[in-house]
């Protein structure tokens, strides 16, 4: 959250007694969810208590995280959970924070990779091809089951293959005409 969008630090939020929240900045009274609009466009800020002066944005976010999960935006599964509330305590807890912040980053990093990947992940690949021929195949099958059409040969792939494909779908057609007749 190195992203500044105006000012130079984190825009200061201050938390009343009443749990208003105020933008410094702004001027204005804002919610949580203008909170995390802050944070999906990467604009830094801090919340404190208005009346101690105590940083309490860590207390913020996770209420955040609760009322998004609270409203079916779930994205933490019940196992991490459990492996997390797991590690409280546990001789391992002071490496944790690090450790998570350092896989977000890093996701973060490889997001637009990761989802290019994920988008094309059939594009230009031996997969691509299969799933192109299974989709001919089942165009023709269809086809074949429709009285009077005309078979639809697939295109590439093995010759043995289209061979038996087309002698199947023949024999399936000579069924089909005589079932109608």
């Amino acid at each position: 959250m190195k992203k500044h969008a105006a000012g130079d630090g984190p825009v200061i939020i201050k938390k009343y007694a009443n749990r208003r929240l105020y933008n410094t900045e702004s001027s204005s009274y804002i919610t949580l969810d203008h909170l995390a609009a802050m944070t999906r466009d990467g604009r830094d800020f801090k919340v404190v208590d208005a009346k101690t002066d105590e940083d309490i944005t860590h207390n913020v976010l996770t209420q955040i995280i609760m009322e998004e999960e609270a409203r079916g935006q779930t994205m933490l599964p019940v196992n991490f959970l459990r492996q997390l509330i797991a590690m409280y305590g546990d001789s391992m807890q002071a490496m944790v924070p690090g450790y998570l912040e350092a896989s977000m980053d890093s996701f973060r990093r490889n997001h637009e990779q990761f989802k290019s990947a994920v988008e094309g992940a059939f594009a230009n690949s031996p997969f691509a091809e299969i799933a192109k021929r299974n989709m001919q195949m089942f165009e023709a099958a269809t086809l074949a089951f429709k009285p009077g059409a005309k078979t639809v040969e697939p295109t590439g792939g093995k010759d043995e293959d289209v061979a038996s494909l087309k002698a199947e779908l023949a024999r399936l057609q000579e069924k089909i005409e005589k079932l109608g007749h």
